[in-house]
């Protein structure tokens, strides 16, 4: 990733934040990911009063990224308002890991606050198609 892309991911990620669905908690978050052909593809959490189907923003971009055909991408940002940077929860990281084995995590906030991760550091243990057999 450029450094050219990595500032187009977070302005898109940055900007799909705010379209995020968050009426209980209040937490809005905002995914943008690149695919492995130069795309951006974005995606917001979306509660839901039944908590357990509240759907993340990175998972929320990755859903996207496979409705439209596309099955890996290389770098993912994540942008929240948060005091502390927050990473990917593991259901985020596991469905991640699926499609981007390899990708770079670039976590950040509304201060200009930034982190990055490589997938084996968020998940260095992940479940995958090796495993089923």
């Amino acid at each position: 990733m450029t450094a050219d892309q990595e500032r187009e991911l977070i302005a898109a990620a940055t900007a799909v934040r705010l379209r995020a669905y968050a009426p209980y908690s209040g937490f809005q978050v905002g995914a943008a990911l690149l695919t492995a052909d130069g795309r951006i593809v974005v995606g917001c959490n979306v509660e839901n009063a039944s908590y357990g189907h509240t759907i993340c923003a990175e998972r929320s971009a990755v859903l996207t990224m496979v409705a439209e055909g596309i099955r890996s991408f290389t770098a993912i940002v994540v942008v929240t308002d948060g005091a502390k940077l927050s990473t990917p929860c593991g259901a985020c990281r596991q469905v991640m890991h699926e499609f981007a084995p390899n990708a770079v995590v670039v976590c950040g906030n509304l201060r200009g606050e930034r982190t990055r991760h490589t997938m084996a550091e968020l998940l260095p243990h992940p479940f995958g198609p090796a495993d089923l057999t």
